[in-house]
């Protein structure tokens, strides 16, 4: 069952700090900048400022002097503002687009001409006009929804059914596509009569987003200290068939405040730092990299009762646990590297894969495990989409001068 809380830090005030948990541990931390706001998913009419054949790329302004990378190879069908005989992109086209991927570290914010508008069960998107299903649902529910879908498909939108349609009615999941469908018709339809840098569609805020991402089956309450944001939650509950009276509660305590109730500060300090110490005495030590993430096993204080190689195991299996909870809770994504503790048998190595494919499958982000290298190292790709905890929070420090080492630039 998952709770959700949201609310404020006194050192980040400006921030909607989201917090969820399930069976009572927490599994994710997200910080929202209310002055900065994600630009993920905005839907803008930018226009193309340079083409690098080299590298089938073109970077596009969403606005004056703010460049977006544009991939030429994986957006074929451009959305032109005005019309032309061609798909030929040239300097100076002005076109739809959607922020696809943040600006993480110091790459640019990525843009896509697949544009989309995501609903609880359903994703409607102008680009790919397929019927996707997630993979998370079974076979049976899998035939259901294709047999739902069997002739609402015009050609005109795809559909992508979402995990959370396993729990909907058809009459739920067909009413949220076609109101998608018509709010992103209407969005298409004016774009042409918009300026360039216009801001067709803004997305909505995190918190938001996190509960259309939780199973409808699986949520247990929503607590909140902020009345606008309770307020917010409440149309939507409402708008999505969910009793806002079961779900919502709003927390009044002058004397014991929200964040200090679920210790808050406290753990997203713990995220923040580098060492993670797991109940058995053994430690975990993740370090982001520009290119990768890298996670290392120690031993710590473990000390096993039975002979060396089955203490591995168990630490080993331990720490994949914890590092499937890791990767949600930092929002780490791209290339991360594991040193797990050596082992001699080929069992136990299957044993491990096997534990940690299975934590995987539960993350809510697509999440592949490669395999193990020649090195015993396990390597893994998560899918890289929102800005990490540490680069949400992270900024120069005026204490120790670093980039966030004091507790993200927050100690003052």
């Amino acid at each position: 069952m998952s709770k959700v809380v949201i609310t404020s830090l006194p050192k980040l005030k400006d921030y909607i700090v989201t917090a969820q948990y399930e069976e009572e541990k927490l599994m994710l931390l997200d910080c929202d900048n209310r002055r900065e706001r994600s630009i993920l998913n905005n839907i803008y009419i930018g226009k193309v400022k340079n083409l690098v054949p080299n590298i089938q790329a073109a970077f596009i302004e969403i606005e004056k002097g703010f460049e977006c990378y544009y991939s030429l190879e994986d957006n074929r069908n451009p959305f032109f503002v005005n019309a032309k005989k061609n798909n030929k992109l040239n300097i100076g086209d002005e076109l739809v687009v959607q922020v696809s991927k943040e600006n993480i570290k110091t790459k640019q914010p990525v843009l896509t001409s697949n544009i989309a508008l995501t609903g609880k069960y359903v994703v409607v998107s102008a680009g790919d006009k397929k019927l996707g299903i997630s993979n998370k649902l079974k076979v049976k529910e899998k035939l259901r929804i294709k047999e739902l879908f069997d002739g609402h498909l015009d050609g005109k939108f795809g559909i992508i059914v979402r995990t959370n349609a396993k729990n909907a009615t058809d009459e739920q999941i067909l009413e949220e596509a076609d109101k998608l469908k018509d709010k992103l018709k209407t969005l298409m339809e004016n774009a042409v009569h918009r300026t360039c840098y216009s801001v067709l569609y803004e997305a909505e805020d995190n918190y938001l987003s996190i509960l259309k991402g939780i199973n409808e089956a699986g949520m247990e309450q929503i607590i909140t200290d902020d009345r606008d944001i309770y307020d917010r939650i409440k149309d939507y509950l409402a708008d999505n068939n969910m009793e806002p009276e079961k779900y919502l509660s709003f927390y009044e305590d002058a004397l014991l405040p929200l964040y200090k109730l679920k210790s808050l500060e406290t753990e997203l300090k713990h995220a923040l730092q580098e060492r993670v110490w797991l109940k058995s005495g053994a430690y975990l030590v993740i370090q982001p990299t520009e290119a990768f993430t890298v996670i290392d096993i120690n031993t710590g204080k473990f000390t096993g009762k039975k002979n060396l190689q089955e203490t591995f195991l168990k630490i080993n299996v331990e720490a994949a646990r914890e590092i499937g909870r890791q990767l949600r809770l930092r929002n780490i994504s791209g290339i991360v590297v594991i040193d797990f503790i050596d082992m001699e048998q080929p069992e136990a190595k299957k044993t491990l894969m096997e534990e940690f494919d299975k934590v995987l499958k539960k993350d809510p982000v697509t999440a592949n495990l490669v395999g193990m290298s020649r090195l015993n190292l396990v390597e893994l790709t998560r899918k890289k989409v929102r800005r990490s905890l540490r680069e949400q929070v992270t900024k120069p420090c005026k204490v120790c001068g670093g980039s966030g080492v004091c507790f993200g630039g927050m100690a003052e």
